[in-house]
């Protein structure tokens, strides 16, 4: 019985599915020999094949064989393994064997399933290029930071909490991006990776920056936007290389004190910014882009002006009426200018009378118009009175007073005043900008495209969406040679001159939601190639 039963056991081997070991077409192993380089990308794999890892190992199929060889088929003169990409596959486990490819300088395995590296990969000592994003690594191991003559290291996107302790040894890493993770700190010999350049940590859990940050003099793209940071530490003005600081999303209360010699742009939206100091302002001696939006700044100070090197502005935020702040005879000097649903400066209404229709007597402070603010400071006040209109008398007294500032906050406004309410012209003196380069007017009162417009030849973008123009002159576009985007989307067009399409600079032109009949929306759709090759076949010949 027992035989009878071994027997049984036996019986459906021959109908067992085996699983076969993966393999790689053998023209790719031959052709890896000569180059040196092997792409495993997109195939599926749930392992690294064993003949991938003896490729230099073992002796080619050919050479066992009782043939005769040419000059292209010299086994013998293989060249190592370099190059080895293993990307959008299945890979769960990396093999320790990866050390039998000891001539590696780049390998590749982003968007796998890899939870852990083997330690053998720090034998990899020619590695220069590491791509691990897009995994579910929860730690890395320690011999990885072993390999000095690592360059790039990516691993965004995956489970880390911590980064080795001994990460300080890739002495001679210019590029690390571990954006994406969960890390709660950076290991204190961060500040020994003297050589980086490049360094991404945005979008993890980081209260805090350590300052050995400061002795990263090589550093010239810093992003440590979607953390925790309450505060920046001062030492990292001492990184003299710095051009970009992106530390947006956070919960900063201040405008951190940087006077880094070759800072250029400061990101710093999203955070709790509640006012701008002149001290710090002072420090941006270098800056060309300035990002303050969604803050909770209510003033900008005078000083904003004195940063001769800025070009871009940026303050915009979506508000409401009563919350609007905006710097208003200085924002000329600004070359990046946002009106994005904002209403003209000046808002006006009846104003407001007493039961008697007489204004009583009060004192300087209790005024409903504070001359000094205005004559000294430049400011046009009128906040916290749950007012549901601004009296006319305030509008007079600051008739000619080159007024810096508006501040309307906390107040009651429902709707939008009479007069100046939403932009509906621009002054001509704004062709004077000779650097703007960008402007955004969208949902604003222009019933016509603005002259100026067509006369301020640096412009390269225009935002005039949810408008009301009715027309614009091709003829008069085209002298904007540096023009690449174009949005009039939602306005009131009712004809699109096929000229339009003599614009050859235009990369990007919105027309969705206009009147027109023709071009069809069909074509519109189809992008701005091909609505501006429709265009030009409608020119008459």
């Amino acid at each position: 019985m027992s035989r009878f039963k071994g027997g049984c056991k036996d019986s459906l081997a021959g109908f067992k599915v085996q699983t076969a070991e993966p393999t790689v077409p053998y023209g790719l192993l031959k052709a890896a020999r000569k180059s040196g380089q092997l792409n495993l990308s997109g195939r599926g794999l749930k392992e690294v094949p064993q003949n991938v890892f003896r490729l230099n190992i073992d002796t080619p199929e050919e050479a066992q064989q009782n043939v005769s060889f040419g000059a292209a088929d010299r086994w013998w003169e293989q060249t190592d393994l370099t190059k080895l990409l293993l990307s959008s596959n299945q890979i769960t486990l990396l093999s320790d064997d990866i050390r039998l490819l000891p001539g590696l300088t780049t390998l590749d395995l982003h968007d796998n399933q890899l939870s852990s590296l083997p330690s053998a990969l720090g034998e990899l000592q020619n590695l220069q290029q590491l791509r691990l994003s897009h995994n579910q690594l929860h730690s890395l191991p320690v011999e990885m930071c072993t390999l000095e003559n690592l360059r790039s290291l990516t691993l965004q996107q995956n489970l880390l909490e911590n980064l080795p302790e001994d990460l300080g040894q890739l002495v001679n890493l210019t590029e690390l991006d571990v954006s994406s993770n969960q890390l709660k700190s950076l290991p204190s010999s961060f500040g020994c990776l003297v050589s980086l350049q490049k360094v991404n940590l945005c979008h993890n859990q980081l209260s805090g920056l350590p300052d050995s940050l400061a002795r990263l003099t090589n550093v010239k793209l810093l992003d440590c936007s979607d953390n925790q940071l309450t505060e920046i530490p001062a030492s990292l003005s001492e990184m003299l290389a710095l051009e970009q600081l992106y530390l947006r999303h956070n919960k900063l209360r201040l405008l951190p004190k940087l006077p880094a010699p070759a800072l250029k742009e400061l990101y710093v939206g999203n955070n709790q910014i509640e006012q701008l100091q002149t001290e710090q302002l002072s420090c941006l001696s270098a800056i060309s882009l300035l990002e303050l939006r969604n803050n909770k700044i209510k003033i900008v100070p005078e000083e904003i002006t004195l940063l001769s090197t800025l070009t871009p502005f940026s303050m915009m935020t979506p508000c409401s009426v009563n919350r609007l702040y905006l710097q208003a005879a200085r924002i000329f000097c600004c070359p990046y200018i946002i009106f994005s649903m904002c209403l003209c400066l000046f808002f006006v209404e009846e104003p407001e009378k007493t039961d008697g229709g007489d204004t009583a007597m009060m004192l300087p402070s209790q005024a409903r118009v504070n001359v000094h603010d205005i004559k000294t400071l430049k400011l046009l006040a009128y906040s916290d009175k749950q007012a549901g209109s601004i009296p006319e008398e305030l509008f007079d007294a600051a008739a000619d007073q080159s007024i810096a500032t508006v501040n309307f906050s906390k107040n009651q406004l429902t709707s939008v005043p009479p007069r100046n309410n939403q932009l509906s012209d621009l002054p001509s003196e704004m062709q004077n900008l000779t650097k703007l380069r960008s402007i955004i007017l969208i949902y604003n009162r222009f019933k016509s495209f603005p002259d100026v417009l067509y006369e301020t030849l640096s412009l390269e973008t225009i935002l005039l969406a949810n408008n009301q123009v009715c027309e614009v002159d091709p003829s008069r576009l085209m002298k904007l040679t540096h023009l690449s985007t174009l949005d009039l989307a939602n306005n009131d067009l009712l004809n699109i001159p096929p000229e339009l399409g003599l614009c050859t600079t235009l990369r990007c032109l919105s027309l969705e939601g206009n009147p027109f009949r023709t071009p069809r929306a069909a074509i519109v759709a189809k992008g701005t190639d091909a609505l501006m090759e429709y265009l030009r076949s409608r020119i008459p010949t």
